[in-house]
């Protein structure tokens, strides 16, 4: 066990500050891939309670902290992408002039942040948080079991270095419905 847990693969790039401002792309998969967020159906998504729960918790991420923009997001059945932006202070300056993304509205309204977010420290909260919400589901309203954990151990993270490569990323998290019957996450 303790052998294993030494040989894995890192998943961070290493010496990164994970909590500079930046654009960052994440992927985060249900435990082996579970699909409990919903279907696809002829390319489009259809959320269940349960997906509609971690849309919610995506927009809740940006709402509690002042330091961080939810951009492009796709929940899919046993999967979600989700770019997240950190910044120093909540309002748009020239750093972010000509940036295509969502979520902008009442940022000028939000607080300065007291302590700077980080990428791994926020999807800690987010999966923590999303698994509590989810067992509570299961309890009270039906929702499908999962086994063990809800998400896997880590994540994929891409940092997002310029526009152009943004501007794919969300195409791809866009388009990601669309491509499900071929996509790597799609088990079934």
């Amino acid at each position: 066990m303790i052998k294993s847990y030494l040989q894995r693969k890192a998943l961070r790039l290493q010496n990164y500050d994970y909590a500079q401002n930046g654009a960052y792309f994440i992927t985060l998969c249900t435990h082996n891939r579970e699909c409990l967020f919903g279907e696809v159906v002829d390319d489009k998504l259809v959320l269940n309670d349960a997906g509609r729960m971690v849309e919610q918790s995506l927009y809740e991420s940006q709402k509690m902290r002042p330091d961080v923009i939810l951009d492009a997001f796709i929940i899919m059945p046993n999967h979600i992408h989700v770019i997240f932006f950190l910044i120093d202070t909540p309002i748009v300056g020239d750093a972010l002039r000509g940036v295509p993304f969502q979520g902008l509205d009442g940022l000028a309204q939000r607080p300065a942040p007291t302590t700077k977010t980080s990428i791994p420290n926020l999807m800690y909260s987010f999966k923590s948080f999303t698994t509590n919400q989810y067992i509570h589901g299961v309890r009270n309203n039906q929702w499908q079991p999962f086994h063990g954990k809800l998400w896997q151990r880590g994540y994929y993270d891409r940092i997002i270095r310029n526009e152009e490569a943004l501007l794919e990323i969300q195409q791809y998290i866009f388009n990601n419905p669309a491509q499900w019957a071929s996509d790597e996450n799609n088990i079934l």
